[in-house]
């Protein structure tokens, strides 16, 4: 007697697309490992651009490296007030 070959079982999800180039806000907030809210704030106040597609808001993945880099310092040193 043979037996029916088993289904395929579906892909787990692996995370974030990494060809993405603009993602949702809540996608961006989850790259930072920050909260939604934090994300908004952070979008309010200009330290992380957005651009607008149709009635959609989209954080491009360059501002999220803009962003970081801008706050990458050398182990020791402030930033001057």
């Amino acid at each position: 007697m043979t037996t029916a070959p088993q289904p395929t079982p579906a892909p787990i999800d692996s995370g974030p697309d990494p060809t993405l180039i603009a993602l949702k806000v809540e996608e961006a907030a989850r790259r930072l490992s920050i909260g939604r809210t934090t994300m908004f704030a952070l979008i309010r106040d200009g330290a992380i651009q957005t651009v607008r597609i149709g009635h959609l808001r989209r954080v491009p993945v360059q501002a999220l490296n803009d962003y970081l880099t801008a706050r990458m310092q050398p182990h020791g040193q402030h930033l001057a007030a």
